[in-house]
């Protein structure tokens, strides 16, 4: 279907890997020397013009040598891409790392922190979507009086997101009341995420705490609230590290890319694709314009088999696909093991 045949296979895998290495134009006397083609620079060139020809390679320049482009680069990663390891030496940084993360109690610490080492280890920027609270199960509510007339909501949930926000309070309602409401609220929303809550769970609300509806509004304002701003908890880690990449030193490819890292809204749509598992979205596979040069691998990090976020690396087509697949995966395995524990 593809019309690749194995020797053409092995040149695209050759040209992919070597590209990837040193960002220049692959010639065939290049191949022929470093790689073990068991084939003739002639044989090679003739086969690389064919890959020209079926989509698979370009020519940035007459004289040059070729490159691969986005469909070279998604044959790759779907059927030639080799498999990589961590080095002893990084899993024992991680080890290590991931011990000291479970010393922390915000979630929103541990995703910083998350970031800071995905990057390290890759050498590219992350991206790491913190656990959305529409996708986050409720798990406790408090009410701490402050005076006679307000009081302090304080929401936890199963994924260690904590929000609060002072209400009002009846000046008829006493400190026995306000424990009734809590433990009322405890037991019907324990457990439900904020999109499972339907209509009829609302009215059921309404109507059982119908002479508290004052106090049961406030607090339903503050889910609401809590799940828009949780939307767009995106931490990014070493947003410098795409400077680093000679597909970057125009300055308006950069500037463009750098303003994307401030609009938090379109990072989210980015990285919150409903897409469980691992993505590798390539070129414009992603769907901006400012993207077009650039990769993103992502992988969702789970609660209790339910996906609540996103970890995720952005570097340019040019990518140690192999490697960040690998770092990826055992980064979102071990925050999978410490988000349970929160």
């Amino acid at each position: 279907m593809t019309g690749l045949n194995v020797r053409k296979q092995r040149i695209l895998h050759a040209v992919v890997t070597d590209y990837i290495q040193t960002a220049e134009p692959v010639g065939s006397r290049t191949l022929s020397r470093h790689y073990q083609l068991d084939l003739s620079a002639a044989t090679i060139r003739n086969e690389m013009a064919d890959l020209e020809e079926l989509g698979f390679l370009t020519q940035p320049h007459t004289s040059a040598g070729r490159i691969p482009t986005q469909q070279g680069y998604r044959f790759y990663v779907d059927t030639l891409m080799d498999t990589a390891s961590l080095t002893q030496q990084e899993e024992k940084y991680l080890a290590k790392f991931f011990t000291q993360l479970q010393k922390m109690q915000e979630i929103d610490e541990i995703i910083k922190h998350t970031a800071k080492v995905l990057s390290s280890l890759t050498r590219y920027t992350s991206l790491v979507l913190g656990p959305q609270l529409r996708k986050s199960a409720f798990k406790q509510m408090r009410l701490i009086p402050i005076d006679g007339e307000r009081a302090l909501v304080v929401l936890i949930t199963d994924t260690g997101y904590i929000k609060n926000k002072v209400i009002q309070l009846p000046k008829a309602l006493n400190e026995k009341e306000l424990n009734e409401i809590v433990a009322y609220l405890n037991k019907n929303l324990s457990g439900k995420t904020i999109t499972s809550l339907t209509s009829a769970h609302l009215r059921k609300l309404r109507h059982d705490l119908y002479a508290r509806i004052d106090i049961l509004e406030q607090i339903l304002n503050l889910l609401e609230e809590s799940s828009a701003a949780g939307e767009n908890r995106v931490f990014i880690g070493g947003a410098s590290n795409i400077l680093d990449q000679p597909e970057f030193r125009d300055m308006n490819k950069i500037k463009h890319l750098l303003t994307l890292f401030e609009q938090g809204e379109r990072l989210v749509l980015m990285l919150d694709t409903n897409v469980d598992g691992l993505s590798i979205r390539i070129g414009t596979e992603n769907n901006l314009a400012e993207m077009n040069e650039c990769s993103l691998i992502t992988a969702s990090y789970y609660l209790h088999e339910r996906p609540v976020g996103t970890i995720g690396v952005l570097g340019p087509t040019r990518m140690e696909y192999a490697r960040v697949t690998t770092v990826i995966k055992e980064i979102a395995g071990r925050l999978n093991r410490l988000v349970e524990l929160l």
